[in-house]
């Protein structure tokens, strides 16, 4: 019970997360919400270490571990979260989220491809599923366009202006994807044998290694002057992003370390009902709320739920029939 409860807690911050980035890259840059967030996990997750006990860890970690760690902290607190922003500011966090159900589709099939692990009838649904919900989305790109134009022109010149770029969106939807996709994989080749707790004192090592690489972009010519020169409110909102996304995961290995993963993992995936339940009270005249979006995010998200589910707990569930049992229980290889 305190797991589910802590999964969708999680769930609950990383969608207000979401909601917090898209305010902020409103007025700022993906780059300048990249260099705010990413450094704010750092003092976060070593107090995490600290109220867990997991700093002793630190002297268990092998040098290839370190070096999956940092790998996996560069690809996802920097290329991920860098695409994903400009994702977001493209065109909007709905639009987003259904296309960003592929890294839970990658994570499936790296893991069939390196772990081992093998093809069911439910994971089989999900790649459906999720491959049919951006699909879907597609007739409200119109609208959508439709309406920001209509705002723009009713903005004073002080007034946010927002125009969708659709192929700049879904390109950076598919990177970030790919990035937070690639992630598990190398996390749990990493921290195979260390225990549950071993998840926040990783996520120290991976913070230092992605604010390093952020601290190495800022010495390019004019970068560091893009950075500076963020608004307060950008700040305020790229602040509050790293450290709703900090907490959410340090609940998310809360809830790995007291409940299996095949009770989490699904739990996590209402992030999205939860980022479209804060978009709205936040975002409502930045973000997409068609039939057709919602339409996209909810059979996305059925693929999400189907990819992750155990098919020993479904059929507990359902308690089918023998010819449903045996479609449920197909693997592949």
């Amino acid at each position: 019970m305190l797991g589910s409860i802590l999964s969708l807690v999680s769930a609950l911050f990383f969608g207000l997360n979401n909601a917090a980035m898209r305010r902020g890259v409103l007025t700022g840059t993906a780059l300048q919400g990249t260099s705010v967030s990413v450094p704010i996990g750092v003092p976060l997750f070593i107090v995490g270490t600290l109220v867990t006990g997991s700093a002793g860890l630190f002297w268990e970690f092998t040098g290839e571990t370190y070096l999956l760690l940092v790998l996996a902290g560069i690809i996802h607190f920097t290329v991920g979260r860098y695409a994903n922003m400009r994702a977001i500011k493209a065109m909007g966090g709905n639009f987003v989220r259904p296309v960003q159900q592929v890294s839970v589709l990658l994570a499936v099939v790296l893991a069939i491809a390196i772990l081992d692990e093998t093809l069911t009838a439910l994971r089989v649904a999900g790649i459906i599923l999720v491959i049919a919900g951006p699909i879907l989305m597609m007739p409200d790109r119109k609208k959508f366009r439709a309406k920001t134009e209509k705002q723009n022109a009713r903005q004073s010149g002080a007034g946010i202006r927002f125009t969708p770029n659709f192929l700049t969106g879904f390109v950076f939807a598919l990177i970030s994807a790919a990035a937070f996709g690639t992630t598990p994989i190398l996390l749990s080749a990493a921290l195979s044998g260390f225990g549950p707790w071993a998840g926040i004192s990783s996520e120290v090592v991976a913070y230092l290694a992605a604010t390093a690489v952020v601290a190495a972009i800022w010495l390019r010519p004019g970068v560091f002057a893009e950075v500076t020169s963020m608004s307060r409110l950008s700040f305020r909102w790229f602040a509050a992003s790293g450290v709703l996304i900090g907490i959410s995961q340090m609940l998310r290995f809360a809830a790995l370390a007291v409940a299996p993963v095949s009770v989490v993992t699904p739990i996590l995936q209402t992030t999205t009902i939860f980022q479209v339940i804060f978009a709205w009270f936040l975002n409502r005249d930045h973000e997409p709320f068609g039939p057709w979006v919602l339409a996209g995010i909810f059979v996305s998200l059925l693929g999400a739920f189907a990819l992750t589910l155990s098919t020993e707990i479904v059929i507990a569930w359902l308690e089918p029939s023998r010819q449903v049992r045996d479609i449920l229980t197909w693997t592949w290889p």
